[in-house]
């Protein structure tokens, strides 16, 4: 089966090959289900180069139990590791069910929502065929097509001038309607807008060639988010690829070095306080 688009070392949805579907989908699966008793109950054996754990999972929503399918009779993976994915659940085995959010679709994407049984997990992608493409493998999946105005050559210039537009600073940042700033993501779905994000994941749009969307909106957006969070609690940000120029600097300019709790590899975690407890002023940081 054919991968998005191609994006060569972009990893966002993109999808690796070579691992059995059995090993790979019980061991990103075991993660987030409680070992069982053998009593004649749903059991499935999870496998990997470290351990053997049986688990249950006759406890498991319908998504996840679609998931548990879904990966062990497939031969496509994730293309995060183990450890970068353990990073992002462990915060969502904690909030489940919340709000999530997730820039990219791909795969792994049933993975995530059954992370997050009960909650409202929304995928964004900016290609409707591979939309439909991902929906006729997984109709449970909720997910909409976005569009962005920025080229990832761009990425320099608007990092530097951002500060020249108003409507860009943290006091004055929106994101619906702002067409006065290039970062912020002015047409997404409704449902975005309407809701609060408990965590936000970034791997898409893709990143890897100049006319690429790039990620700078995406993380700014996501800083706006968080920043505009009236609920308790801080908002989780997962940046992907943080290891690019493009994404490690915009992270760090609208997520904040300070907020960067953990992560593992090319993934990055913050944990972004809402507004009222960020500093003050023209910076974001």
């Amino acid at each position: 089966m054919k991968s998005r688009p191609n994006q060569n070392n972009d990893v966002g949805p993109a999808i690796k090959f070579g691992l059995a579907g059995l090993v790979t989908g019980a061991v990103l699966m075991l993660a987030f289900l409680k070992a069982g008793n053998i009593n004649g109950q749903s059991q499935l054996i999870a496998l990997s180069s470290t351990h053997k754990k049986v688990v249950d999972i006759s406890s498991a929503t319908s998504i996840q139990q679609a998931a548990i399918l879904h990966y062990a009779t497939s031969k496509v993976t994730p293309q995060q590791t183990l450890d970068q994915i353990n990073v992002s659940h462990t915060v969502l085995r904690t909030l489940a069910p919340c709000n999530f959010l997730v820039f990219g679709l791909g795969y792994d994407s049933l993975m995530w929502a059954a992370f997050n049984p009960g909650g409202t997990t929304l995928f964004l992608e900016e290609h409707e065929q591979w939309v439909q493409k991902v929906l006729k493998i997984a109709p449970s999946l909720h997910a909409k097509t976005v569009s962005y105005r920025t080229h990832l050559h761009e990425a320099d210039e608007l990092l530097s001038s951002y500060k020249s537009e108003p409507q860009c600073l943290p006091n004055n940042a929106y994101l619906k309607g702002n067409k006065k700033c290039r970062l912020a993501l002015d047409t997404l779905p409704e449902e975005v807008y309407e809701r609060e994000w408990d965590v936000i994941m970034i791997d898409a749009p893709m990143g890897y060639f100049k006319e690429a969307p790039g990620r700078m909106s995406a993380i700014y957006s996501a800083a706006v988010m968080a920043r505009a969070r009236t609920g308790v609690g801080s908002t989780h940000v997962f940046v992907h690829d943080a290891d690019r120029k493009v994404e490690k600097s915009f992270a760090r300019e609208f997520l904040c070095s300070k907020y960067l709790v953990g992560g593992s590899g090319r993934l990055w975690h913050f944990e972004i306080p809402h507004g009222s407890e960020n500093d003050g002023g023209n910076s974001f940081c």
